[in-house]
C-alpha cells in the first residue's frame, strides 16, 4: 500500500521569516493605533516588503485624528528583521474616486518592484451612520463607495495583475475585513456600515472561487471589538468585561491571524469568514 506524502522534518520546521521576498499592499494604514498599522508590522516582521495606503483626511476629521504617514512608516519599518533594508513604502489615495483602486494597486506594484502578492483591504468609513430610522441615501451611498465598492474594485485590479504572472505563481493572498453584523444581535446602531461589511462577507466565497485558478486565496476576517483608541471611560470598561479575558482585542490580535493567512501555511484556507473575537459575549 503506497505511503501518503508526509511532510519532511525540514518542511515541518517553521521559517522564522515565512514572508521573505513577498510583497504586500495594506490599505487604511493612517494611524499607529489602527489595525492596518498592526497588520503591516506583522507582515514586515515576517519578511515582507510592504506598501501602506493612507487617506489622512478621513482620520483627521474624526475625534481621534490622524498620524503623520512618516511616523506610521517608521513604526512599521522598525518591526523589520533588518530595518535598514526593509522596503516600507507609502502613498495616499481616495478609493472612492473613479479609477482610484486600480491606480493605487498600480502605484504599489511599481513601488514594490513589479508585483503585489498580498492584498489586505483594511480601509473603511468610520462614523456617518445610524439606526434604521436615521440613515438616508447619502449615508448608504458613502458606505457603499468606501466599504464595499472600492474593495471589490481593488480585488479586480489585483486579479488582473496576478493573471499576468506565470501560472500558479505562489503567495497570492487577499484578505478583506468585515465586522460583527452576522453575530447575535447584529449592529442595529450602524445599519449602513453593517450592510456594506455584510456584503463583503457574503462575497467572500464568490471571489475565492473566481481567483482560485490564479492560485490566490480569498478570506475575510471579523476582528471583533478592537481597541483602536476611539473609546474610553465606563463604556470602555463595560465592553472589556464582555470578554472572558477581561480585556479588549488589541490591533495585533487580528493582525496575527491576517499575517498567518498570508503565509504558505494557510494556502489551504480560502473562501472563509473567520471570527477573531476572543470569545466576546454579546
Amino acid at each position: 500500500m503506497p505511503q501518503l506524502p508526509h511532510p519532511t522534518p525540514e518542511q515541518l520546521r517553521r521559517d522564522p521569516l515565512p514572508l521573505r521576498g513577498r510583497t504586500a499592499l495594506v490599505t487604511g494604514a493612517s494611524r499607529r493605533g489602527g489595525i492596518g498599522h498592526a497588520v503591516a508590522r506583522r507582515l514586515v516582521a515576517y519578511g515582507a516588503h510592504v506598501y501602506l495606503h493612507h487617506h489622512v483626511p478621513h482620520d483627521a476629521a474624526l475625534p481621534w485624528g490622524a498620524d503623520r504617514p512618516e511616523d506610521v512608516v517608521a513604526s512599521v519599518r522598525d518591526a523589520a528583521p533588518d530595518p535598514q533594508r526593509a522596503q516600507v513604502l507609502h502613498g495616499p489615495g481616495d478609493l472612492t474616486e473613479t479609477g482610484g483602486p486600480a491606480r493605487l494597486l498600480a502605484e504599489a506594484v511599481e513601488a514594490l518592484g513589479g508585483r503585489v502578492d498580498v492584498l489586505v483591504a483594511n480601509h473603511a468609513l468610520s462614523g456617518d451612520d445610524g439606526p434604521l430610522e436615521a440613515i438616508d441615501q447619502g449615508m448608504l451611498d458613502r458606505h457603499w463607495a468606501v466599504d464595499t465598492r472600492s474593495v471589490v474594485l481593488l480585488v479586480q485590479a489585483y486579479a488582473r495583475l496576478r493573471a499576468e504572472l506565470p501560472p500558479r505563481t505562489p503567495g497570492g493572498r487577499v484578505v478583506m475585513m468585515t465586522s460583527g453584523q452576522d453575530m447575535a444581535g447584529g449592529m442595529p446602531g450602524e445599519v449602513a456600515y453593517a450592510l456594506q461589511k455584510g456584503a463583503l462577507a457574503s462575497a467572500t466565497r464568490t471571489l475565492a472561487t473566481t481567483l482560485a485558478d490564479l492560485a490566490v486565496t480569498v478570506n475575510t476576517v471579523n476582528p471583533g471589538p478592537v481597541d483602536t483608541d476611539y473609546l474610553t471611560g465606563e463604556v470602555y470598561d463595560a465592553v472589556a468585561a464582555m470578554f472572558p479575558g477581561g480585556r479588549w482585542g488589541m490591533p495585533d490580535d487580528p493582525a496575527r491571524l491576517i499575517a498567518w493567512l498570508a503565509t504558505d501555511e494557510a494556502e489551504w484556507i480560502t473562501g472563509t469568514v473567520i471570527d477573531s473575537e476572543g470569545g466576546f459575549r454579546r
